[in-house]
This record gives structure tokens, sequence and C-alpha cells, in this order.
């Protein structure tokens, strides 16, 4: 009669799904026959394993399993009936799952080049047999990436190192702060990664969604009388721009369509006043122009009449 499988695994009949399949990772590695090239007992051991673990991880078995053992009515030992599978010598009786052979040893045997280990190096390995479940993937590993402001604005590729490997990820136009961009395993060897976006600070550009802004200084004369100033874009080409007179600080004028994924660049201007001291002309001139255009720029706030 097989062996108990918790029994095989080293486990209680209490051991969670991550349990039995830390367990499974550990002694796959350990008996694995690539690893001990001519070692039959090594060999037999790896196969015991690997029916445990099919049998632990098909739940309706599993849970035949636990209820009458190996001697349950429908039981018939482990996958495959009357026993573990196969009978011949490794590797062509092996039923390996793929993509679990793929998470196990990747980086093993060159599985980190993408695709399954079990090809060119052991050609009798194959999938699930006709209407077993197939496993399902790990889960995918979460990491971070800090993408440059114009590559989340227009598009792009990133270059990330994942287990030494240079990767380049494509990334959409207008990616957001805190979306998460998916590596495939094909490309890891391993599992997927989930990289979840920052996006570095521009020097002069800030983002509100799709709309670009860009704080413009222009003098007290340029506000008052208008002028034109020469304005970058985030594609890299630079525009010139018509200051109406009378331009307030903090006004803002819009370049459609100049923003991330057709939304806006909106130019926001600062009025600039001479630091320090001015000559007694210029402040004559002021007091002048003062007195000639009369302004009450806080009669209309709440808070400029006392209650």
């Amino acid at each position: 009669m097989p062996r108990d499988p918790y029994e095989v695994l080293g486990l209680s009949k209490s051991a969670t799904a991550d349990e039995i399949q830390k367990s499974y990772r550990k002694l796959a590695r350990k008996h694995h026959p690539d690893r001990n090239p001519g070692d039959k007992k090594a060999e037999a051991e790896f196969k015991e394993v690997q029916a445990a673990y099919e049998l632990l991880t098909d739940q309706p078995k599993k849970e035949n399993f636990d209820r009458y053992g190996h001697a349950g009515p429908s039981q018939g030992g482990f996958p495959g009936g009357g026993g573990f599978p196969g009978g011949g010598g490794y590797p062509g009786d092996v039923n390996i799952d793929p993509a679990m052979a793929e998470q196990l040893f990747g980086n093993l045997f060159g599985g980190a080049g993408g695709g399954s280990p079990f090809g060119a190096e052991f050609p009798g390995a194959r999938g699930p047999r006709k209407g077993q479940r197939r496993r399902s993937a790990p889960e995918p590993v979460e990491a971070e990436v800090v993408l440059p402001f114009q590559v989340a604005a227009l598009g792009g590729t990133t270059s990330i190192e994942i287990d030494g490997k240079r990767i380049e990820v494509k990334v959409p136009a207008g990616i957001e702060e805190g979306k998460k961009l998916r590596v495939p395993a094909s490309a890891t060897g391993s599992s997927d990664v989930l990289l979840k976006v920052k996006i570095a600070p521009h020097p002069y550009f800030r983002r509100e969604a799709n709309d670009l802004l860009l704080d413009v200084p222009i003098s007290v004369s340029e506000a008052v009388l208008g002028t034109k100033v020469e304005v970058p874009t985030i594609g890299g080409d630079r525009l010139d721009v018509k200051v109406p007179p009378g331009t307030s600080s903090g006004a803002k004028l819009r370049l459609r369509g100049k923003g991330v994924n057709g939304g806006d660049q909106y130019l926001v201007f600062k009025v600039v006043v001479p630091s320090g001291s001015v000559d007694e002309r210029s402040r004559q001139l002021i007091e002048e122009f003062a007195t000639l255009n009369t302004q009450q720029p806080r009669a209309n706030l709440p808070w400029s009449t006392p209650s």
C-alpha cells in the first residue's frame, strides 16, 4: 500500500494549502533526478513526493482520502489508481505540471530564459493528463517601479532588473501613479510580477489627471501691457504664446490638446514684482499709475468688510 501522502510531505492532516505547496517545493528540489543522477532511490522519492502533492492539491481526492484513507470506496490509492503513477524509469513517466515545474526549477535548470525547463532536457515530461485539474498559477510577486515623468505621460519603455536579469517593460501613455504594470512569467522566468507605479517629479511640469500645468513668470509691465512668451510642451516642441494685457497673477491660459492623452496644458502666470528698493523715478511713475488706475482688488472678498 502506498505511504500516507501527509507522511511523504512531512505534514499533519491539518496542513494548509500553503504549507503543502512549500513542503512539496522543498522536497521536489531535494530529490529531483537532475540533482541526483543515477540515484534510483532519489528518483523513487521524487515520484512519491509528486504523487502525494497531486493527491493533496486535488480537493475531491483529498477529501476522500481524509475520510476513508487508501482503502476508501473510490480512493484507489494515489492519482492514477492503485498507488503511485507510472512504473517505468524517469523521466518519461513522471507527470509534471509545466507551470509548476517552471516555478520550482526555472532558476535551477535554466528556465529563466522563458518556457518550461522540461523540454529538451526532459522530453518525456508532460502536463496534466486528460481530465486532471491543472494547477493554479503561482501568486504574482509585487514590486515598485519609479517611472520618469515623460515616460508616464507619453508612454514608452522602462528597464527593470529581476533576479539579475534586465527586462524592458512597456508603459502605456498616460499611466497614473498607483496603477500596476504586469510583467508576465514568460519574461521573468518565474512568476508574474506586478509593478506598482510611482512617477518621478518633473523639473517644471505638474500633472492633474490628463492636464499639465506650467508656471510662467511675467513682469508687472508684461502683465499690464501684454506680451508674447515662448513655452515648452511635454512633447518637446516650443510654442510662442500671446499673453493678453491685464493678466493677473494666477490666471491660466489653455493650450488645447498639449497635455497627456488628449488632455490640455495650462500656463499659470505668476506676476513678479521688482525685488528690493526701486529708484525714485520708478516710484513716482508707479504712484502716478496708481492714481490714474484706481483699483480695489480686495473689495469683493468675503473677509474684506468687517462683520
